[in-house]
Formats: structure tokens, sequence, C-alpha cells
């Protein structure tokens, strides 16, 4: 059965990795919301270029990985559209092309209706470039550094603490440091469904020369470093809602917290790559979930 052009783009974009990269942008704007200082404009535009981003990074790795033979008939995890040959390497470097203009023409739109002052501006522009630039060189180019073990610290980052404090400036045109815990919270998440996908391909990684984080210290130590990130991430956000959360609506993330536990025993008892795999969806759905309670807390706190 021959598969629809739609289909194969569809699954190139890899719709299912599209919610946690929108979690900043909806965390960033319900801080915005509770204190006073939200727009839908800006949070639409905000949801627009970060979706085009991510499906950027998803292309670009896509390609990567698959020029530099990573994604092979050994990987764990499901195939991409040029490692079935669906898609050619031209098409696909079209593809991100196209996808780095549509980025940056609803980048722009979103600065120029959100910010006034030239040094903002500028700023946030240069920070785009290099959100991109940092979409592309994650698996592309010479030296790639999702092969040297720096993918959690960009995640963590463009995840975190500049998707969420970003998205908060452009709605308020300040910083607060209170943003620090959720953002590094949701930074932290996303890191977490990362380090599932990296203990699932640690194997063929390791073989093919991706030297990812986990590949580096190792199995064991990736387990308990999973651990870490999902309590740390929850530590963040409970001194968040005792200091600054003034109703028992912030602690409606806590809902998730034992589906999350039983997540983190199963990662620590699971022997090899192939046991992770069905704890892809599972990792998501814990991160997407705890940050979606928390929106949802803060929403009604107001």
């Amino acid at each position: 059965m021959k598969t629809s052009p739609f289909s194969i783009w569809l699954n190139a974009a890899r719709p299912k990795t599209l919610p946690l990269a929108l979690a900043s942008i909806m965390t960033g704007s319900v801080l915005a919301y509770w204190n006073n200082h939200a727009s839908f404009t800006i949070t639409l535009m905000a949801f627009i270029t970060a979706t085009l981003l991510q499906i950027l990074s998803n292309l670009a790795n896509d390609y990567g990985d698959a020029v530099k033979g990573t994604d092979n008939e050994d990987r764990l995890g499901p195939q991409r559209a040029m490692q079935t040959g669906l898609v050619t390497q031209e098409t696909m470097k079209k593809a991100i092309g196209i996808n780095i203009v549509l980025t940056i023409i609803s980048g722009l739109i979103l600065v120029f209706s959100s910010l006034h002052q030239t040094m903002d501006i500028i700023g946030f522009i240069a920070l785009g470039l290099l959100a991109i630039g940092a979409a592309i060189a994650y698996t592309m180019g010479d030296k790639p550094y999702g092969y040297r073990g720096l993918r959690d610290i960009s995640v963590f980052i463009f995840f975190g603490l500049l998707g969420v404090a970003g998205t908060y400036y452009l709605h308020t045109g300040h910083l607060s440091s209170a943003l620090f815990l959720p953002a590094t919270a949701c930074g932290l998440l996303a890191v977490a469904v990362l380090n599932i996908n990296n203990l699932r391909d640690i194997e063929n990684d390791e073989a093919c020369g991706k030297m990812t984080l986990v590949v580096r210290m190792g199995a064991n130590w990736g387990r308990k470093y999973h651990a870490v990130l999902m309590a740390v991430s929850f530590i963040c956000l409970a001194v968040f809602s005792a200091t600054q959360i003034h109703s028992l609506t912030g602690w409606l993330f806590l809902a998730i917290a034992p589906f999350v536990f039983n997540h983190v025993m199963s990662v620590m008892r699971a022997p090899n790559g192939e046991a992770i795999r069905p704890m892809m969806g599972t990792v998501v759905q814990c991160a997407l979930f705890t940050n979606v309670l928390f929106a949802v807390g803060l929403y009604l706190s107001v």
C-alpha cells in the first residue's frame, strides 16, 4: 500500500513531540496571566513559532542521523522518513529550508507584535536565530552537539529557561526571579523525555559514535539521572506553589505524582533499551500532564 505524501511528512514532523515543545509557551503565558499581563495574539504566535522550531529540529534530526548512519535497523525507536527511503536527502534539505523561512517569518511577527524597544527586538531576533541554529546543529554538520552529550543542556535551556522566561517577557516586558522555579521544572521534564529516548537507544548510539550523556555515564547512572530529573522538577514546582501561590489549586500538579513515581520505578527496574521502549509514551504523558496541571492550578488561583 502506497504511503501518501501527507502521511510521510506528518510522520517526519513527529507530532507527538509538539505538545512538550509548547509546554514552555503555555507555562510562560499562564505566568503572565497570573501577573495580569496576557495577550492572546502573543500566545498564539509563540505557539506557532515554537511548533515550527520543533518541526525544524525533528527534520534536521531525521536528516543528520540518517546521513551519519545512526538511524539503522538496530535502532529501537520508530523509523524515520529518510531511514525508510521515502524521503531523499535533497527533498529533506528543501523541507528544512522551507521550514527555516516559515520559522523566521513567524518569529518576526511575534517579536514585532510584542516588543517596542529596539534593544528588546534585537535581543529576541538574536535568540531566535540562536534557536534555529541549535535546532539544525543538533545532529547536522561535521560536529553536531547531539553527538557530544550536549543535547540535555540545550533542551533544558530552550524548553525551560528561555521558553518560559522568554514567553513571559514577550507578554509583560520584564522578568521576575520567581520564574526560575517553574522554568527549571519545565526544562527538566523536557530533558527527562530526551533521557528516556537516549536510554532506549543507548546501545545503538554508542555503536554509531553518538556520545549522548547516557552513553557517557552508562545505563545505570542514566536511570538514576532520570529519577533526579523528575524529582527536582516536582520540588521546583512545590517550592513555587508554597512561596508564590496562595491557593490550594497551586498544588493541583501533585495529582499526577503517583503516576510519575510508578514511571520512575519502572525505569529503575528496566534491564535494557528494549524494556525502556514502551516507557517513551509514558514519560511524555507524565511531563505533559505535570505542566498542564501546574498551569491550570496557576490559572485557577487568580
